[in-house]
């Protein structure tokens, strides 16, 4: 089990170059729907705090339901409507530039990401919302390759160990987890550092092909400036991680957001005490983990053990 003390939200649930296995499609968009809303939110609930009034006043003076009220000032639950942005806005006294600058994050808000707009019925969680605008992607995986990472022989592999058995839909959750992929590829790509466990690179799957296709991705990274594979040993003995992955996204503008998987659901933590418990044990598991380097030599001679079939 994940020790978690506080939860604030509940939703249903690199690469060095490209790769001619990938679904052909042009690199997604940065701009995520999914943050704007947060961020919309956000804002709302300054202007309410800033002017000095409670949440009951404000609904009560422009007839909101307490469910919109609530869901305008979190970002959970339906697109907002322009309509209420625009009444709870001149309500505020909101007007000129900031006023424009708020509605146009409102029609961002209200958009459909990439991941909504292709892989609507293959997606249970908003994950991909909150990936796609991240500057920071801190992932720590004590069983499996993270979804960035993996090649298509992994991906099928993994997707089938859930117990998937649809070849339609192992194929769509296969391009989407590809698509998500480029955004490594992208102009300003976020920064990816990525633990792992030996267990994650070592356990097999497929053919010695593939396990070898896979590792070299891994190896290949090395030569990135923008992404970072750091593996913890089995030498290095028990460690902060052995309960469950998580991962840190953090944001240029936003505050910072751990998510934590749960087979078809998903846990995002906000709250700041949650955050720094989750840093410091990512800090830990860095001092576990054997350094870039060090990592790709652990994981070249991995993979020419399998190679080798040693």
């Amino acid at each position: 089990m994940c020790p978690i003390r506080k939860v604030t939200t509940m939703l249903d649930a690199p690469r060095a170059g490209p790769d001619p296995e990938r679904p052909m499609s042009t690199t997604p968009d940065r701009r995520s729907p999914t943050i704007a809303r947060r961020r919309l939110s956000r804002e709302l609930r300054r202007l309410r705090l800033d002017a000095g009034l409670t949440a009951d006043k404000v609904r009560g003076d422009i007839d909101l339901s307490q469910g919109k009220m609530n869901r305008l000032e979190t970002g959970i639950g339906p697109q907002p409507n322009m309509s209420d942005i625009r009444v709870l806005l001149d309500y505020y006294k909101v007007s000129g530039e900031e006023k424009e600058a708020l509605l146009n994050l409102a029609r961002l808000s209200r958009e459909r990401g990439w991941w909504e707009k292709e892989y609507a019925d293959v997606l249970g969680n908003a994950y991909a919302g909150f990936e796609a605008e991240a500057a920071r992607i801190h992932t720590y995986q004590p069983l499996v390759i993270p979804g960035l990472l993996q090649t298509v022989p992994y991906a099928r592999a993994a997707i089938r160990g859930g117990l998937i058995r649809d070849p339609e839909e192992i194929q769509r959750r296969i391009d989407f987890r590809m698509t998500r992929q480029r955004i490594l590829d992208h102009p300003d790509p976020p920064h990816l550092w990525a633990v792992l466990d030996e267990a994650a690179v070592a356990r097999p799957f497929g053919t010695a092909s593939e396990r070898e296709e896979q590792l070299q991705r891994l190896i290949d990274t090395g030569e990135s400036e923008h992404i970072t594979v750091q593996v913890i040993p089995f030498s290095a003995g028990m460690h902060p991680g052995l309960a469950c992955s998580f991962t840190l996204l953090e944001y240029a503008e936003d505050p910072t957001i751990v998510h934590i998987e749960m087979g078809r659901n998903a846990l995002y933590l906000e709250q700041p005490e949650d955050i720094e418990s989750h840093r410091l044990k990512y800090q830990h598991l860095l001092a576990a983990a054997l350094d870039k380097d060090s990592s790709v030599a652990f994981l070249t001679k991995l993979r020419d053990q399998v190679k080798a079939g040693t």
